[in-house]
C-alpha cells in the first residue's frame, strides 16, 4: 500500500491532478480536505487529497 498527497489552490486543478495520477493505479481510498485562511489581503483556499493505492 502506498500514499500520495496532492494539494492545489483550485478545486478543478485538484480534480485534474487526481484523475491523471490514478489512471494506472488500483485506488483503495481517497480522502479529501478543504481549508482556507486570510493572508491579510486575500482569502486563500487549499484543496487537498490523500490517495491510498497499491
Amino acid at each position: 500500500m502506498k500514499v500520495k498527497v496532492i494539494d492545489s489552490e483550485h478545486e478543478s486543478d485538484l480534480e485534474e491532478e487526481i484523475n491523471k495520477f490514478i489512471v494506472d493505479k488500483k485506488v483503495i481510498d481517497i480522502k479529501y480536505q478543504l481549508s482556507h485562511f486570510f493572508d491579510g489581503r486575500d482569502q486563500i483556499y487549499s484543496f487537498s487529497a490523500m490517495i491510498i493505492y497499491e
